[in-house]
Formats: C-alpha cells, structure tokens, sequence
C-alpha cells in the first residue's frame, strides 16, 4: 500500500466544515504515513545539514501545534508552558523540534495522536465562527482550522525530504 492509498481523501463537494476537517485529517494522515515503518535511529536522520529537523521532532513540534491552537487558543486552557504550551522538554525553547536522548517515534506518535484526539473533541459542536484568543486578539475555530492545515503541509513537505533520504521513499 502506497502513502497516497493510506490517506482520507476529502470529499470535492462537502460543506465547508467537512472540507476543513477532511484537509486537516488528510494532511495529518500524510505525516503518519511518512513515519510508518521507520526504527527510531531512522526517525532520529535529519534531512540535510545545516537543518537539524527530523521526523520525531516534527511530530513533536506538530502534537505541540494542535495543543496550541486548539486547547490554550480555542479553550482557553491552562496548560503547563513548554516550548510552544505542549507536553516535550520544557528546557528547548524551539516548539518540540529537538529531539532529546531518550526520545522515541513510537513516544511522539503516541502524544500526537492524542493531542489530535483533544483537539477533534474540542471542536466537536463548536461552531466555525466561534472564537478563542491569541495574543489579545479574537482568531475563530476557521481561521484555526485553516492555519492548521497550511501548517500540516508545509511541514508534510519537510517530512518529503526527510523521508526520501532516510530510505528513498517518495509519495505524495
């Protein structure tokens, strides 16, 4: 099976909550087919020098993401501040990019999917045009919707690169 074939396609003709939930789920999908299969010696392998960014410390810094804009943005919740808000090593300021020693794929994945399981709750019956706060300014569950999606696929291009040169595979 393909990456392309392990991901929800979103519908072409939906209602506009569908169709941002679908782009973000798809989006979401891609960087867990772009971490399947790989050991965490692999998952460690950054891209390209200088960047030190890997997979691990993208699904990090993307669990960090959604515990950012849905739970503290959109709920308002007072969360412990690390890095951006979010569950890694309170000691690296750089939003869960940097992977510490003990850090393992299976770890990360498995706050992230959490952290995407808080967030489809937090929304559920809230409507697009409801709003949470950032930085002293009202920003709506859409606008929150539509950056998490330009954010999933600009960092899904990174995990691109990462993943064809840890082992050569490529797919959109």
């Amino acid at each position: 099976m393909t990456i392309a074939e392990r991901r929800p396609v979103p519908p072409m003709t939906a209602d506009e909550r569908t169709t941002l939930e679908s782009w973000l789920d798809f989006h979401r999908s891609t960087l867990a087919a772009k971490c399947a299969g790989l050991d965490d010696e692999a998952a460690r392998q950054a891209s390209a020098e200088p960047s030190p960014i890997t997979l691990i410390g993208l699904v990090q810094h993307l669990a960090e993401v959604e515990r950012r804009w849905f739970r503290r943005v959109l709920l308002g919740a007072e969360l412990p501040t690390t890095a951006l808000g979010g569950p890694f090593d309170p000691t690296v300021p750089d939003g869960g990019f940097e992977v510490s020693e003990g850090a393992t794929l299976a770890g990360a994945l498995a706050v992230w999917q959490e952290e995407i399981r808080t967030a489809r709750e937090a929304c559920a019956g809230v409507g697009l045009d409801a709003t949470g706060e950032f930085q002293g300014t009202p920003v709506s569950l859409r606008w929150i919707y539509v950056h998490m999606i330009e954010e999933y696929a600009r960092h899904n291009g990174h995990a691109d690169l990462i993943r064809e040169r840890v082992d050569g595979a490529t797919g959109v």
